[in-house]
């Protein structure tokens, strides 16, 4: 009788399991499904619906790739380089190889992904750090290790989808090679960027976290989850209970919330199907959940707020987000996030994926509500918010978004009390976003461009105050990230939505407050109210700029326009780079400008005094490259001031019909706007063609919403029930 060794025993069960998958059969479960949920999958595949439809577009795409050989360039290039858009491809196609085989089984996929893991098994070992590396944040694949990261999470991804079809050898050779030094590089030899609480700390924690999961190192995933001396100091855990507020939002800004966001999740999902126990999304009030939901309403028609540092043509129909939903729909079957994964044209080849895919097959697809609200800043929520004002529940209604939040760190801007308006489809009172062209390395290496610190963070570059040409905590970030807004109060009364907040600490002497509102009446385009106050210990320059997009067409103002020679605003913070066209004064009671924006008038009209006057200006001054985009701006300048309140309306109107050849209500349809200070309110009243009389009456004091503040005006008794309050008031006129 023949006995078997030990070896043998190991290869013939080896043999065995591989046999059973070829089969169809899975011996065991996956990164981000199990094996009867993969089973699933493949039945889907012999059905029609969006899901097979997905599977063979991808595989019409993936075959064209197979078809030609592929490359392993040494890294060379920055941002946007050839080197870099190379591997971050190949990480993509690993993944999407991966998928294909894990669902067909045909072996094309798995043997490409095999020989480019083994091509990358052999190039990393003799790697140094990268020839154009970050100082902060080095990599050896990438000029930085946030890119070496990403490159894992999705890598690793398509090896978890073909290992077990590997041999012995084809799996030592790529784990050792590839997998055990990467995933060693950016955690024990990265503690600086692997233990940090940020979004590169995010992406390098879900990055080894995953593989540890798929190695089978429950070490990393330990490290991953708690930092590298798992005491809970820095890690996944940790971020999850300091990047994100108590309502999902992510203390750098929508841009960087979505980007943070895919690390989150799919290092979530993985956590969820193989340590269930851990209920990952259950924590801290299913804060991943909450951020995901947070992601989707901070944006307008698809795209995502600008502030911070934002490159602004992104939105919805990211991967990221695609990635969020998918994942989010399939533990809470809400059919609201199926009418954004119907306008995401994206189907994951994943066990949510196919949920997704048959809920929209059987038109499932309920409309996404985006709502007004207040959302927190701050770990515990007290760090200000940012908050949304919607005229309805439609992603492209009318919406005033104010943002009295907190600095947001590296990438947050200086611009306490800051806000944007949108309608019609468009951003319409702007925010610059980042200066920035991402991943094109003809521009300065895809790196943010130096004019995004001599301009897109400074205050003037935003709708808020600016107090002697300088910006706000004089442009340092630690100073900033130690001081934040105070939101008053955030209140929703039939037409009128209101908010209000106050900054005390962005200049040395001086506080400001802002109140913004949203009116939608009857037969009336909704429309902005907006009272910036400002109080000083001694007289300074107040600048309040208007950043409008759109074509000017009037003002009010004598302007003396500089057509011949255009001059620098001033020399520094941001000044330097806004050519002074033109400047006015007008002797009116308002101080008007228009412009037209897609077929559409806008005007703001803002309660004038003699001394205010109209800077109108275009970026672009001292920009020897060209770098910055040519946007409009008009600042109200009052030149020497300690107390004085900024009133202003703006007001959609009329039509532009270039088709039909006809305009209509080209000029403001506002008919007066008064300001009046009292002892315990602000009274500003105002009235439209066509339209009654109306008041707007500001508690000056910070009341509970259920209290009562009473005054007198014009001989009448009012109280407001709580801090503000839109009274029709035409029997009294």
């Amino acid at each position: 009788m023949k006995y078997l060794t030990i070896k043998n025993v190991i290869i013939l069960a080896l043999m065995l399991n591989l046999s059973i998958v070829a089969k169809g059969v899975l011996a065991e479960g996956y990164l981000l499904e199990s094996a009867t949920q993969v089973a699933d999958m493949r039945i889907a595949l012999k059905h029609d619906g969006a899901f097979l439809q997905e599977f063979k577009a991808q595989q019409r795409t993936m075959d064209i790739i197979i078809a030609q050989p592929f490359v392993v360039p040494q890294p060379t290039d920055a941002g946007g380089g050839y080197s870099h858009e190379v591997h971050k491809k190949n990480s993509q196609n690993l993944r999407s190889a991966g998928r294909l085989y894990l669902l067909s089984g045909k072996g094309k996929y798995r043997d490409y992904a095999r020989d480019m893991l083994l091509a990358y098994a052999k190039l990393y070992p003799s790697l140094s750090l990268h020839p154009k590396h970050k100082d902060q944040s080095p990599g050896k694949l990438f000029w930085q290790s946030l890119n070496e990261a990403v490159w894992l999470v999705y890598s690793i991804q398509g090896y978890d989808a073909i290992k077990n079809e590997l041999s012995a050898a084809d799996r030592a050779q790529i784990e050792q090679g590839l997998f055990v030094p990467m995933a060693t590089f950016l955690s024990q030899e990265s503690p600086q960027t692997f233990n940090k609480i940020h979004n590169h700390g995010t992406w390098a924690t879900a990055a080894v976290g995953m593989t540890g999961i798929v190695l089978g190192n429950n070490e990393w995933v330990e490290q991953a989850l708690y930092g590298l001396d798992k005491s809970g100091a820095g890690g996944f855990m940790r971020q999850l209970d300091e990047l994100f507020s108590p309502d999902g939002y992510y203390n750098e800004g929508p841009y960087y919330q979505r980007y943070a966001l895919l690390p989150f999740v799919i290092f979530a999902k993985a956590i969820e199907v193989n340590q269930p126990q851990r209920h990952i999304f259950q924590y801290r009030d299913s804060i991943i959940l909450k951020a995901i939901n947070t992601t989707i309403q901070l944006s307008y028609n698809g795209l995502f707020f600008g502030i911070n540092d934002a490159i602004k043509d992104k939105g919805l129909d990211t991967i990221e987000l695609v990635n969020a939903v998918t994942i989010a729909y399939g533990l809470t079957q809400d059919a609201g996030l199926l009418s954004i994964a119907k306008k995401q044209h994206n189907i994951l080849l994943t066990a949510d994926g196919l949920l997704v895919a048959n809920a929209l097959d059987k038109g499932l697809a309920q409309p996404y509500a985006f709502i007004s609200q207040v959302l927190r800043d701050g770990t515990q929520g007290d760090e200000g918010a940012l908050v949304i004002l919607r005229s309805t529940p439609s992603d492209s209604s009318t919406t005033l978004v104010f943002k009295p939040t907190a600095q947001g760190l590296g990438h947050g801007h200086f611009d306490k009390l800051n806000w944007l308006f949108f309608d019609a489809g468009l951003e319409i009172i702007t925010d610059y976003g980042a200066a920035r062209f991402l991943n094109v390395e003809a521009k300065y290496g895809g790196h943010y461009l130096p004019e995004n610190n001599t301009y897109a963070k400074q205050t003037i570059a935003h709708n808020t105050l600016v107090v002697d040409e300088t910006s706000h905590f004089k442009g340092n970030v630690k100073t900033g990230n130690a001081h934040h807004p105070e939101l008053h109060y955030f209140e929703q009364k039939g037409p009128l939505q209101i908010v209000a907040a106050a900054m005390s600490d962005a200049y040395d002497d001086v506080q400001f407050s802002r109140t913004q509102a949203l009116v939608t009446l009857a037969n009336q385009p909704p429309f902005v109210i907006d009272v910036l106050k400002v109080k000083a210990k001694q007289a300074h320059q107040l600048d309040l700029p208007f950043h409008y997009n759109g074509h000017f067409i009037s003002t009010n103002a004598d302007l003396h326009s500089h057509t011949s020679t255009l001059k620098p605003l001033g020399k520094s913070e941001g000044y330097q780079h806004l050519w002074l066209k033109a400047q006015g004064r007008t002797d009116a009671d308002l101080a008007r400008i228009t412009w037209l924006t897609n077929k559409k008038f806008y005007t703001l009209s803002t309660v004038n005094t003699a001394a205010q006057e109209l800077l109108f200006t275009q970026l672009g001054a001292n920009d020897p490259n060209v770098n910055l985009r040519s946007e409009n701006a008009v600042i109200l300048r009052l030149p020497k001031a300690s107390e004085h309140s900024f009133v202003s309306i703006l007001e959609p109107h009329g039509e532009y019909n270039p088709a039909q050849e006809f305009t209509l209500n080209s000029q403001s349809q506002l008919q007066f706007l008064t300001h009046i200070e009292l002892d315990k309110v602000d009274v500003i009243r105002f009235q439209f063609a066509g339209q009654i009389p109306m008041l707007l009456a500001l508690s000056k004091a910070k009341v509970a919403s259920q209290t009562k503040t009473e005054f007198e005006y014009l001989g009448q008794p009012y109280n407001i029930s709580g801090n503000a309050e839109l009274l029709t008031i035409k029997e009294v006129l």
